[in-house]
């Protein structure tokens, strides 16, 4: 192990690389989740991975059971099952800290991440421990995202992130409208077709191991004051304030402010951790305790990504 202040843990495989990649990953599972489990992530250096076919195999060899990407922001490219690319988000900007899915119900304990192809500059997955950002948050703030948790509001079109079929994976109505009721998610048909959504989640949960309290949300990352400003002005003039493709509230339905957005964004920084990316990476991360970024990049850069270990408990 490789541990640097600043930097993302690194567990060098051995020289050289590993013929079979996915054997080494499984035979030696229990001690990377162990790991993951000690640092909040690690990024395994040396396995040399090199095309779609053979992550896949060893996110198998990691996590038996890859989830669905379902109720995504974002479209993604599907590689195999439960296999996908990263999200696509313009490399230009920057995709502010978070946790994968944590609106859904069920939301991933492990996410696997794997590079093919480095940035030429920039790109890293920079990572931030959730409970470290908790305790430096105004005690005021947090205490009323844990009396109210917070709302995420949701407008499925066509236009901007994943249409409704795209994210629930079906273009049955009656499908979406099941799937919103088992999951405690608020629905309703629009007369252009499109499709609104509300669901109220906690901001702070309980580390399914640990027991530690960790700031487990995305507050900033899906909130409008996140977004450049030319585009939030854009989404605001074409689609109206109250049906944005997505925006965060506190729980009980009021705006969050730019201040406080600015705020919880300000913390992350302050807490960030990061290790640029390299060809043939393998990145572990646990997605309680770990909020994870994309930062801006030169293309190419080819990440692909898997999640497992749903944690239902943390609801």
């Amino acid at each position: 192990m490789d541990l640097q202040p600043g930097k993302t843990p690194v567990l060098h495989a051995p020289a050289p690389a590993p013929a079979d990649p996915a054997a080494w990953a499984a035979e030696h599972r229990h001690t990377l989740r162990d790991l993951v489990t000690a640092y909040g992530a690690v990024l395994v250096r040396g396995l040399d991975l090199s095309d779609s076919a053979q992550v896949g195999a060893v996110f198998g060899g990691l996590a038996p059971a890859l989830m669905p990407d379902t109720e995504a922001f974002a479209p993604r490219e599907a590689y195999g099952p439960g296999v996908y690319s990263s999200t696509a988000w313009p490399a230009n900007q920057p995709m502010c800290m978070h946790h994968e899915l944590s609106y859904t119900h069920s939301p991933p304990g492990l996410l696997l991440l794997a590079c093919l192809t480095a940035p030429v500059t920039g790109g890293a997955t920079a990572l931030a421990d959730s409970a470290a950002v908790l305790d430096a948050l105004p005690p005021e703030l947090v205490q009323r995202f844990e009396e109210e948790g917070w709302l995420l509001t949701r407008t499925y079109g066509e236009d901007i992130g994943a249409s409704w079929a795209e994210a629930f994976g079906t273009e049955d109505r009656a499908a979406v409208e099941e799937y919103c009721r088992a999951h405690a998610i608020e629905s309703a048909w629009q007369d252009d077709g499109s499709l609104r959504t509300r669901q109220r989640r906690p901001a702070v949960v309980r580390h399914p191991v640990t027991g530690r309290r960790c700031w487990f949300n995305q507050i900033a990352f899906l909130n409008e004051w996140t977004l450049e400003p030319e585009v939030r002005e854009y989404l605001i003039d074409v689609y109206g304030p109250d049906a944005l493709p997505f925006n965060t509230r506190f729980g009980g339905g009021d705006p969050i402010g730019e201040d406080v957005v600015e705020l919880i964004n300000t913390v992350y920084t302050e807490h960030t951790i990061r290790e640029p990316w390299q060809s043939g990476d393998l990145m572990l991360i646990d997605n309680i305790r770990t909020a994870h970024s994309r930062e801006p990049f030169e293309p190419p850069r080819e990440i692909l990504v898997a999640m497992a270990a749903p944690e239902a408990s943390t609801r």
